[in-house]
């Protein structure tokens, strides 16, 4: 995959070329694919979602995002990730108010070169830890978004929000500390959201 032509691609999106887009699934099908499977990873084994549907589901938002102007295809990539894990915090949603209950599940948050396993009910109690970081620090919010759920790298994710790689650094591991904090609390004091 070229950035290049990527980029090239979602600006001739932005422009208004509607076709655009259906040239640019092919060159970033692979790079969506392995995001999904690193999203779907800390999800249950019987998740009906699998990497494929994910892709598809998110590039059907994706493609109806036009007011977005793309900055480069780390910035794609990066938006991207969110929409995934937009659509699996809806999926979860769903399930624990068609089911009402139900006990607590170990989940692991893992990543490459920063794991962080904590208790939780589902990933609505993740979700709803990253919407109360947001309110303090909102770029936080982002570099987990991009580290996590999009995989980015250090320089990556620095790149696409646009700081430093020490700031990204700094701000990742603040996060990491914050929701393994908050999600410790959140369990003791039974509040599963």
């Amino acid at each position: 995959m070229k950035s290049s032509e990527v980029t090239s691609l979602l600006e001739a999106h932005a422009e208004g070329d509607p076709e655009a887009f259906n040239q640019l699934l092919p060159l970033i099908y692979d790079q969506l694919h392995r995001i999904a499977e690193m999203r779907l990873r800390s999800e249950r084994k019987d998740h009906t979602f699998n990497p494929a549907d994910l892709v598809h589901e998110a590039y059907l938002k994706l493609v109806n995002l036009d007011r977005i102007k793309w900055q480069n295809s780390r910035h794609f990539f990066a938006i991207a990730s969110q929409v995934m894990r937009n659509l699996l915090v809806d999926y979860a949603v769903k399930q624990k108010s068609e089911k009402r209950g139900g006990g607590l599940k170990r989940v692991t948050l893992s990543h490459p070169d920063a794991a962080l396993e904590i208790d939780l009910e589902s990933v609505l109690s993740v979700h709803h830890a990253l919407q109360k970081l947001a309110e303090t620090d909102p770029r936080m919010v982002q570099v987990v978004e991009c580290r996590y759920y999009g995989g980015l790298t250090i320089d990556e994710t620095a790149a696409a929000i646009g700081v430093s790689q020490p700031t990204v650094n700094r701000d990742w591991n603040m996060a990491r500390a914050w929701l393994n904090r908050e999600l410790s609390e959140n369990k003791v004091n039974g509040n599963h959201e």
